[in-house]
């Protein structure tokens, strides 16, 4: 269950050590495993992947059956309920709007001396997407991972998801995918899907990025990869604080935690409130709960290993340990959350009110759902249309106006004993 502490400076440094825990970085014992898997990969590319696939998911994959057919993709709009299919279209618009509004374009910018400045914006080439699978469905995950690329304009964008033994992947996973933009799916999981992204096999293409939450052996893998590609984070557990006033109904606070307590044992749910009898009231709602909730088991567990109920002061040093912690998902239910929120330095994704639960930012509203974890929020932003571009400079001077400043450049190599570098300039005015 959820303890209490009175917020100190000791006691949310206490918490801080406690979440921080979580991070992949901490899971040193599993890289040696996950290096294992990604050279192996890297050295004999199908073969591997699809002995680690029979080995971690105890499916039998060929070259032939390793890719996501179009028959496949037919029979899972088949058995995909209407109203999810109209929900996920409802939903992908929202994702779509939303993403097209971060939307950045080329510039330049000239002088009458003769000097064009400027940044040229281009979508990367190929974009890998990585879904979890498993036990686990995540539709709404390949759409925030799926349709940012697409908005960017990248020209090819594969997704690699893990199936059962079978070899099937989940029909809502697939209808997703299709209706989101995917141009191709493969049925791998694990380390070795993220290894085969970043180095490329005979039958799965190398990516310039990869992005997507996963498992420990994901994330690993992700951190052991970048620098060869480019990727989003490293995704830690998931997470939600509520920083709430005696104004906030307990019940909505309540269950507004048990929402992401319920991911996994290592998610966290705090509450952080300036009202003593709000704290207790949302225990008492919490054990209710829990009494009627299908995953209470794993929320039990999560709520003990990373749940709390910190009593604050003041509302000043409530938002202090707010942009502290810089938790992934930040609802701000309080009698003013907008002048609140102004003050907010560190989250990833702000819930305004007690009608802006977290769930509308996972499925519905449009704001990419894939945050910064682990107190990354301090440095990261959510996935966005940026991911999926890069920017190159532009320099283009003319003589006229190299000739006025020349000198400038050149005692500036000069300085940094770079005479290569100051005759390459001064070369041009030799008479």
């Amino acid at each position: 269950m959820m303890r209490t502490y009175n917020l100190t400076k000791e006691t949310a440094g206490k918490i801080l050590e406690d979440l921080l825990k979580r991070s992949p970085n901490h899971y040193t014992e599993y890289e040696s495993s996950v290096n294992a898997i990604i050279s192996d990969v890297r050295v004999r590319g199908d073969e591997a992947v699809f002995a680690f696939t029979e080995k971690f998911d105890g499916a039998k994959l060929t070259a032939e059956t390793v890719e996501v057919t179009d028959d496949e993709i037919k029979e899972a709009y088949a058995l995909v309920d209407e109203k999810l299919l109209t929900v996920m279209r409802k939903a992908k618009e929202n994702i779509r709007a939303y993403h097209e509004k971060q939307r950045q374009y080329s510039w330049f910018d000239s002088t009458e001396k003769g000097t064009i400045l400027g940044q040229k914006v281009t979508p990367i080439g190929r974009a890998g997407v990585y879904v979890p699978g498993g036990k686990a469905v995540y539709p709404s995950s390949v759409m925030m991972n799926v349709l940012p690329a697409k908005v960017a304009g990248v020209p090819e964008i594969i997704m690699t998801t893990p199936c059962n033994r079978e070899g099937k992947v989940s029909p809502a996973t697939l209808v997703a995918a299709k209706e989101a933009g995917a141009d191709r799916i493969f049925k791998i999981g694990g380390a070795q899907a993220i290894a085969a992204m970043a180095f490329g096999t005979a039958s799965i293409p190398k990516v310039d990025k990869i992005v997507g939450p996963g498992n420990i052996y994901v994330a690993l893998a992700k951190k052991a990869v970048f620098g060869y590609v480019s990727i989003d984070s490293i995704a830690g557990p998931s997470e939600i604080l509520v920083l709430a006033d005696e104004t906030a109904d307990p019940k909505y606070v309540a269950a507004d935690l048990l929402s992401q307590a319920e991911h996994d044992e290592l998610a966290s749910a705090i509450l952080i409130t300036t009202s003593e009898a709000l704290a207790d009231q949302v225990k008492m709602e919490i054990e209710g709960f829990l009494k009627v909730l299908s995953r209470h088991e794993i929320i039990e567990k999560s709520l003990d290993n990373y749940g709390y109920i910190l009593l604050a002061p003041n509302m000043e040093t409530a938002i202090e340990t707010v942009n502290e912690i810089a938790s992934e998902h930040l609802e701000i239910v309080t009698k003013d959350p907008f002048e609140v929120m102004t003050k907010v330095k560190n989250a990833g994704a702000i819930f305004l009110g007690a009608y802006s639960s977290e769930p509308l930012g996972d499925y519905f509203a449009g704001p990419n759902h894939v945050l910064p974890t682990n107190g990354t929020a301090k440095f990261f932003s959510p996935l966005s249309v940026d991911d999926f571009i890069k920017k190159s400079s532009i320099i283009s001077y003319s003589r006229e106006a190299l000739e006025e400043i020349y000198p400038d450049i050149v005692q500036f190599a000069e300085c940094e004993q770079l005479t290569a570098h100051a005759n390459s300039i001064r070369v041009r005015f030799e008479s």
